[in-house]
């Protein structure tokens, strides 16, 4: 009985032999995430270089555009300051993706290179003719992803001179003076009756 009480009670196991199997746990863990993680930025390399052609025929005094790979627990393929292309979780969709105040906004999303590059590429186009609209003057704001009419002539801004600016002042001044020269009047009504004699 007591042979078989000895045999039947549980193996009191080492502190060490624990310690090993979460630390060989972990680092199959850890495998798995860098597996994933370079997984991921091979992708991206590989639209990077499909977009390197499109980066070559960017201006070099245009600054906004910086085709590069973050790297980190996410790694990012950035366009600008704004938007990035990252894979999706199932780490085979590229998903195009556009930070705006009011949130993150899904630009496209693809298990294709080509169409997120298409993408891409239209995006750098609509940003440079913002710039150069914007350093002509004209400050007017394309739409994003198919927005408006299809075909339609975009509304051509009037630029505003110089004449413009001094009418708009002038007539702000002349309606605060006569506002003015009304309040004072009412205030001074009573307290100086020789005014009446002029508004009867």
């Amino acid at each position: 009985m007591s042979e078989a009480g000895q045999n039947a009670a549980p193996k009191i196991r080492r502190l060490a032999e624990a310690v090993r199997e979460v630390k060989a746990a972990a680092a199959d863990r850890e495998d798995v995430v860098v597996d994933m993680r370079e997984t991921t930025r091979a992708r991206l390399e590989l639209l990077a270089q499909e977009l390197a052609p499109v980066f070559a025929e960017v201006p070099e005094d245009d600054p906004a555009f910086d085709l590069a790979i973050s790297s980190g627990q996410q790694p990012r393929l950035w366009i600008d300051t704004v938007a990035h292309v990252v894979m999706g979780p199932d780490r085979r969709t590229y998903r195009f993706l556009r930070d705006t105040r009011l949130g993150r906004v899904v630009l496209g999303e693809s298990t294709e290179i080509a169409p997120i590059a298409n993408l891409v590429t239209r995006y750098i186009a609509e940003r440079m003719v913002e710039r150069q609209r914007y350093l002509e003057g004209e400050i007017f704001v394309l739409p994003r992803g198919g927005e408006g009419t299809a075909g339609a002539e975009p509304p051509s801004p009037r630029k505003k001179g110089a004449w413009d600016g001094f009418l708009g002042g002038f007539v702000l001044m002349l309606l605060g003076s006569i506002v003015g020269a009304v309040a004072l009047i009412l205030l001074l009504w009573e307290r100086f009756p020789e005014l009446h004699q002029y508004f009867q």
